[in-house]
Formats: structure tokens, sequence, C-alpha cells
């Protein structure tokens, strides 16, 4: 995997939960929101940051959601692929490129192809860096992507695609 190096800018992390990376990002310099459709999750990842202020922590459901100043980059934690209808996906898509400013980045993580069909009891829609590349396509590159298992709790590989794409001015 490649590591990708960027000046501070803003950074969304859709589906924050309580993930270290919203602080880890935060000490780095970047503003950074976290979106979580889960209040009990936001208040939670509150609670473990060592600044809250220096972070903004919001309720929102991202196909509805309407931001002020574009994002530089949109990290998705594996949301996407709960979005099974096709509407959905469509909202999520158009949430992302009008918050992701021309020349910003949308990384993603999705169940792949080989991966499973439900996550938590729950239909999951499963892709390709193909595949993201035609839902996304219109207004976003692909620029990077790969597969790799992930390994649960219980020992289960879960095959997931990872993708970089670059928000273009179409």
């Amino acid at each position: 995997m490649r590591r990708v190096t960027a000046p501070p800018g803003r950074v969304a992390i859709v589906g924050a939960g309580t993930t270290p990376l919203v602080a880890e990002l935060a000490r780095a310099g970047f503003q950074v929101t976290a979106i979580d459709i889960s209040a009990t999750a936001i208040t939670a990842l509150k609670q473990q940051l060592p600044d809250p202020a220096a972070v903004e922590l919001l309720v929102a459901d991202v196909r509805s959601l309407r931001v002020e100043h574009p994002f530089d980059t949109w990290h998705d934690r594996a949301v996407f692929h709960f979005l099974t209808d096709t509407d959905d996906q469509r909202a999520y898509i158009e949430r992302a490129t009008a918050a992701i400013r021309v020349g910003g980045h949308l990384v993603i993580a999705t169940f792949a192809e080989q991966g499973p069909n439900q996550c938590s009891g729950l239909p999951v829609a499963r892709h390709s860096a193909h595949s993201l590349s035609v839902a996304f396509g219109r207004h976003f590159e692909v620029v990077d992507s790969f597969e790799r298992d992930h390994i649960t709790p219980r020992a289960t590989p879960q095959r997931f695609t990872h993708a970089v794409l670059r928000r273009t001015p179409r």
C-alpha cells in the first residue's frame, strides 16, 4: 500500500463511529468533520477526543448532507456498501460530489465483489474498483485501488475494495 501525504486541509470522516483516525488527523493539523448517522457513536467519539472543540462532530445522514465549505478529502469508512437501493446510492454520490472540491479526493472502502452479502445482519452492496468508477465516474476518476482481506474479530476474512477517486470538473 502506498502512503499518500498531503498538506493539511478539510477532511470529512463519513461513518466515523469511534475511530481514532479523527483525533490523529486533528493532531496532524487537518480540519476534521466527523459524520455519523448514530448520535450514540458521535457522543462516544466526542468523549474520547483529547480536544473535542478541534473537531466538528455531525450527526447526519450523508444522503441528505449539505455543507457550507467543500472538503479536500471525503473518507468513507464502509458506509457506501450499506446503500443497496440505487436511489440511496445516487443520493450519496450527489451529496459527495457537492461536498468535495474539484481536485479533492474520495477515499472509500466497500465490500468487494467476493465479500459477504451481509454485515451486522444487514444486506450490503458489493463493489469492485470498476463498479465504483462507473457509479462515481461522471464526476470522479479512480486514481488508485486495491483489494484486501479484513480479518474480523471472529477470524473470518472479509474481502474489501479500497479506492481513491479524484473529483473532476465535469
